[in-house]
């Protein structure tokens, strides 16, 4: 494994965790960041114990936002590529495992593009989250992709104009979260839903995610047909033949994982 710079890796046992690391800077996702992801990604692809992925911010903050002073930023690990947002926000998309953000405090700018790319989102109450570039100048271009197919036009629009940071109850009410909790049962619920889904079939979850992800903008019927053809993939399992026996039989799945 690498000695990563910017971020932590703990990838023993079924559920893998990367965590954000500069949190002197309020963890900045710049390219040697997103490099480092993106290695700590493909690690966790090829190991077949990983299950599922929890990601979060060390210190108070989970990110506040692209590295604005990305040209003096540390160097990322030894051997370990810079990348960029197209990079990483691909392969969250194609790494076939469940990841959770467990968002501890603000994410921001390219900070919430990174949340929102996650599978699903447990905030905590004290949580704050914001398309803040306006408000220096710019304008969060790349996040846009993830945003506006979790948030409906109008709310994002508002968010990048305006640049005006919402609460968690707010995140949680135009769909940016799935759920909000008291700080400090945060860890104990997103660890919880990490090990649920750690449970369910490997194989099935790796083929629905990405039949998700692949045919969220095609037509109608090429996305039907589309959908067909991986349903039929998905019933070729030999997890799925284990868990319909295992449901007539009353038991508990083995799943094997293909």
């Amino acid at each position: 494994m690498p000695d990563y710079t910017t971020i932590l890796v703990d990838d023993q046992g079924p559920v893998a965790r990367l965590t954000l690391n500069r949190p002197d800077k309020r963890n900045p996702i710049g390219p040697a960041t997103c490099g480092e992801l993106v290695a700590a990604l493909a690690q966790i692809k090829a190991n077949q114990a990983v299950r599922a992925v929890v990601l979060t911010g060390a210190g108070p903050v989970f990110s506040a936002g692209g590295d604005l002073s990305a040209m003096q930023a540390p160097p990322g690990a030894a051997g370990v590529p810079p990348a960029t947002l197209v990079e990483l926000l691909t392969a969250m998309h194609l790494l076939g495992k469940p990841i959770i953000a467990m968002v501890n405090g603000p994410a921001l700018a390219g900070g919430l593009g990174l949340m929102v790319a996650c599978d699903l989102v447990i905030a905590s109450d004290t949580a704050q989250f914001g398309t803040t570039e306006i408000a220096v100048g710019l304008w969060p271009m790349m996040i846009t992709a993830e945003i506006t197919r979790s948030v409906g036009r109008k709310k994002t629009l508002e968010m990048m104009l305006t640049g005006r940071k919402l609460d968690a109850q707010e995140a949680l009410a135009c769909g940016l979260v799935n759920k909000v909790v008291p700080a400090a049962e945060l860890e104990a619920q997103t660890m919880a839903l990490a090990t649920e889904l750690a449970g369910r079939s490997p194989a099935a979850m790796a083929l629905g995610l990405l039949a998700f992800y692949r045919s969220q903008d095609m037509e109608f019927e090429p996305q039907l047909r589309y959908l067909q053809a991986e349903l039929g993939r998905v019933l070729a399992l030999e997890d799925a033949a284990e868990g319909i026996a295992a449901f007539l039989g009353k038991r508990k799945p083995v799943w094997k994982g293909k």
